[in-house]
């Protein structure tokens, strides 16, 4: 089953509105069996890691992390050594890179690597990025109240 990975920038209000949605479904069931058929069908089983800006995804999904990432996809290491490895760093860098990405829910850890390694794992087959970058300020009701000053 693929499983996408869906990550925002700058969509607050549409991600507040989603959660109510899953939440108004949740309230309207009886039993926690009915919860997967009450949300729905655009928000159940979606995976959204949010940023507030442009800038704090940059500083978390930086180009050597995503570059991380793939590498964990493509070549499948079977410790943090073999993912340094795979992208020629120093081991005390990807690990913590690992940390952050963990966090975030973006790499997972498996137990049973070589002599007892944890294994990085990346628990998605895609990664989304949905970006809201307004070139304008789009809040004509301020617009509004402040030419009627």
């Amino acid at each position: 089953m693929a499983s996408t990975l869906h990550i925002t920038v700058g969509e607050r209000e549409q991600v507040r509105e989603d959660a109510l949605e899953v939440a108004r479904a949740i309230d309207s069931t009886d039993s926690p069996e009915e919860i997967d058929d009450s949300v729905p069908d655009h928000l159940a089983g979606r995976s959204v890691l949010q940023f507030g800006s442009y800038d704090d995804l940059y500083e978390h999904l930086s180009p050597l992390r995503l570059e991380l990432i793939q590498a964990i996809v493509e070549n499948e290491p079977t410790s943090i050594r073999d993912a340094a490895r795979a992208v020629d760093r120093d081991v005390s860098d990807v690990h913590a890179d690992l940390q952050r990405l963990e966090m975030l829910d973006i790499v997972a850890f498996e137990e049973g690597g070589r002599g007892g390694a944890k294994v990085p794992i990346v628990p998605y087959d895609r990664i989304e990025m949905h970006i809201d970058y307004p070139l304008v300020d789009d809040d004509t009701d301020a617009d509004a109240a402040a030419s009627a000053d």
